[in-house]
């Protein structure tokens, strides 16, 4: 089977930034583009379409149009689903290295995250972005309106565009690392996104206050077990240079202000919490997710 990034589109901002993105990391990864419309009511098609052409047929073959313009050479699929959006997008994510979807971009004021009346992406800021993002087996990319090339990468001389000059370096790729729980499946999706663009892995970890270990030990300082944790993936990604933090601010905090200086914020998602009828996404995954500046991946692990 070939190998493809996938991102779930219809006709809104959130879309195309989504599409766009997915599109720019698919030529970093070296796969295809796979465009994935589910629509959720008929509705009526512009004149000259054909007579047998669905909303979402037509506004994809837009996207379509778009992206291959954007992105010459690229192999680009898409498929019309069928069914409901959220089981439509989590059987394209068992399919895919990779699930982009569009983000309202919450601010912090945000009680929690907001249904759409309509549209696939547009409600992946809300009630089926939420559903998918808790029950994806791959990772899903949140990508906000107006996230752009240049978003990626570090301001350019005299304001020219990276477009223009490809080699501007890229934003560093911030991980938030929980170092007591078991997460390889995060650790190297984030050195791999930071490999891929040549750029700085900035991991931050905000340890949580614990009693003291039994029988007068000492407990290993947070910096000293972080270094420890990181250090095979060092060695295997002896490439990628990394910068660690550890933060005495609340995880989310420390993570939402990094996001802003970012490529890409990466955290996790414990597939091991909650119950499959209740999907979790957990605290700080979910407020990165409402507040992050920039796209925000959120990768599943045990």
């Amino acid at each position: 089977m070939l190998r493809h990034v996938t991102a779930g589109v219809d006709a809104t901002p959130e879309s195309l930034a989504a599409a766009h993105w997915a599109a720019r990391e698919a030529l970093r990864r070296g796969t295809g583009l796979r465009l994935v419309h589910a629509p959720q009511r008929p509705a009526a098609v512009p004149r000259g379409t054909g007579a047998h052409a669905t909303e979402g047929e037509w506004d994809v073959e837009r996207v379509v149009a778009g992206v291959r313009a954007a992105h010459p050479g690229l192999r680009i699929t898409c498929r019309i689903a069928t069914g409901p959006p959220v089981t439509a997008l989590l059987t394209a994510a068992e399919e895919a290295e990779l699930l982009v979807l569009g983000s309202r971009g919450l601010g912090e004021a945000a009680g929690g995250l907001v249904e759409a009346a309509d549209g696939l992406v547009e409600a992946a800021g809300g009630a089926v972005g939420e559903q998918v993002v808790a029950r994806s087996a791959a990772p899903v990319v949140l990508v906000r309106a107006g996230e752009g090339c240049a978003g990626e990468h570090l301001p350019a001389p005299d304001g020219v565009s990276p477009e223009e000059i490809p080699e501007i370096p890229y934003r560093d790729v911030v991980l938030g690392l929980d170092i007591s729980r078991p997460c390889d499946d995060l650790i190297a999706f984030a050195f791999s996104s930071a490999r891929l663009r040549a750029t700085v892995l900035r991991v931050i970890h905000a340890p949580v206050p614990s009693a003291a270990p039994a029988g007068g030990a000492t407990a290993r300082p947070p910096e000293a077990a972080l270094a420890a944790r990181l250090r095979p993936w060092r060695e295997k990604f002896p490439t990628v240079p990394v910068v660690k933090t550890v933060a005495f601010a609340t995880a989310a905090d420390a993570l939402v202000r990094a996001s802003g200086g970012a490529a890409l914020t990466v955290v996790g998602r414990s597939t091991g919490d909650g119950h499959p009828d209740r999907p979790h996404i957990g605290p700080v995954t979910r407020t990165v997710l409402h507040r992050a500046r920039g796209p925000v991946a959120v990768v599943p692990h045990v």
